[in-house]
């Protein structure tokens, strides 16, 4: 299968679409929309590009897709090559508008990430821990505390049991507890109390989205 990719690059001469083939172990995964790296000319380093058409041959030797990043829906690219035709404007440009802040960067590592926090767990079930091998009371403290409160993390765990991380770290490093990151969702206006801004004053479209 061929992928028509459109190069994420502001240069008009750009601004149109390169054939790529798909490999064997993507064509179940990459769609119209989707966020790819491709080899482009003679550069070293890859370019990221966006597929708009998925079709069976190309007339051209065509490189093949290194890899894929994210996916947009079809809906998506067709608004975007609708925007490109009415504005005069370069597609990529308008597929970025589509993408969500802070995950344009083509540098992997410069884009924003969801917010994460590790969380301590018990690596093994309780029953069949061998205490005979853990040493001092303060670790069996921790234990006898995430037996039934698991998913707190380091520093709540030292507050709580009065422990020092030490023992903590001791327990993970005998793969008697794991950590595991937890993704915290954010809600920017769980603190603000709409309703009771007086000078506030909602018309009924406003209303109707608010409710």
């Amino acid at each position: 299968m061929i992928a028509e990719v459109i190069i994420d690059n502001k240069a008009k001469s750009l601004n149109r679409k390169f054939d790529y083939k798909i490999p064997k172990d993507l064509e179940d995964i990459l769609n119209i929309g989707s966020r790819v790296l491709v080899p482009f000319g003679k550069y070293k380093t890859l370019e990221q590009g966006y597929i708009i058409k998925i079709k069976e041959n190309s007339d051209f030797a065509v490189k093949e897709i290194a890899g894929l990043e994210e996916n947009l829906n079809k809906e998506q690219i067709e608004l975007a090559r609708w925007m490109a035709r009415k504005y005069f404007a370069n597609v990529s440009e308008c597929i970025n508008l589509m993408l969500t802040p802070g995950t344009k960067s083509k540098k992997i590592d410069n884009r924003t990430k969801d917010l994460t926090i590790n969380c301590i767990f018990l690596n093994v079930n309780y029953d069949e821990i061998d205490f005979t091998k853990i040493r001092g009371e303060k670790q069996k403290k921790i234990l006898e505390f995430i037996k039934n409160n698991e998913g707190y993390t380091i520093p709540e765990l030292e507050q709580i049991t009065d422990v020092s991380r030490a023992s903590i770290n001791s327990l993970i490093n005998k793969g008697v507890l794991k950590v595991e990151s937890k993704e915290i969702y954010r809600n920017p206006i769980i603190s603000k109390n709409i309703e009771k801004q007086n000078k506030l004053i909602l018309n009924e479209e406003q209303k109707i989205a608010y409710n």
